[in-house]
């Protein structure tokens, strides 16, 4: 298994890549923040292991840019004992908490079971269609032009989860209900002209004719669905 380890603390990097080796996995290792998430995109992980407090930025960020584009299982290593703390992670999108000092036993053993619920086939954090580039993980999207100019697109908090939940599901029908609840929430769910207007937004940023769609397609009476084609 491809394990990405991040930790500053060298020792405690030192001792889970010398168990994890010797048990068969490929472990690849990071020590700050910016470092963790430029290393996961480059490797696709099938597991990451990781501490909290991180020099760049922290866990947290790191778990919340890693669940912008994979759902690979996350277990975070801390010496951070505070619910909160926990609360925060598992919020963020982390799978299981171990509090340092730990046992290696134990930690192997919760290993194993997030294993079991790796992805058969990683994720791509970038996405391409037409002249667009979506950055899953960096939360970025650019243009480029016939002269190979890139251009980056500015989007709003919302027009970017919109895109997001899109996709993140290419050439699957996203209904109305399930794109409104997703990006505002259960008291959202009958307001299609929030949808009208934020997907015509979106065209006008990123499709080569607004009017006419090939990306960002409409189903009448149904949702939308993303087209990478």
């Amino acid at each position: 298994m491809r394990v990405l380890l991040v930790d500053d603390d060298a020792q405690m990097l030192k001792a889970l890549r010398i168990n994890l080796a010797a048990r068969g996995h490929e472990v690849h290792l990071a020590r700050t923040g910016p470092e963790a998430l430029e290393v996961a995109t480059r490797i696709a992980p099938e597991l990451v292991v990781l501490d909290l407090g991180l020099p760049g930025f922290g866990g947290i960020r790191v778990i919340e840019g890693l669940r912008g584009w994979t759902e690979v299982p996350i277990l975070v290593v801390s010496g951070r004992s505070d619910s909160i703390d926990k609360v925060a992670a598992l919020d963020a999108g982390a799978d299981d908490y171990v509090t340092k000092p730990f046992a290696i036993d134990e930690l192997l053993a919760r290993i194993r079971a997030l294993s079991r619920r790796s992805l058969v086939e990683p994720e791509q954090p970038v996405v391409d269609f037409g002249d667009v580039r979506v950055d899953l993980a960096a939360h970025t999207v650019t243009r480029t032009d016939a002269a190979g100019a890139v251009t980056p697109v500015r989007l709003t908090p919302t027009e970017w989860h919109i895109l997001e939940v899109l996709v993140r599901n290419p050439r699957r029908l996203v209904t109305k209900h399930d794109l409104l609840t997703a990006v505002w929430g259960q008291a959202y769910e009958n307001e299609d002209g929030y949808l009208r207007l934020y997907l015509g937004q979106l065209r006008k940023k990123l499709e080569p004719e607004p009017s006419h769609p090939r990306h960002l397609l409409t189903e009448p009476g149904m949702g939308y669905r993303f087209s990478p084609d």
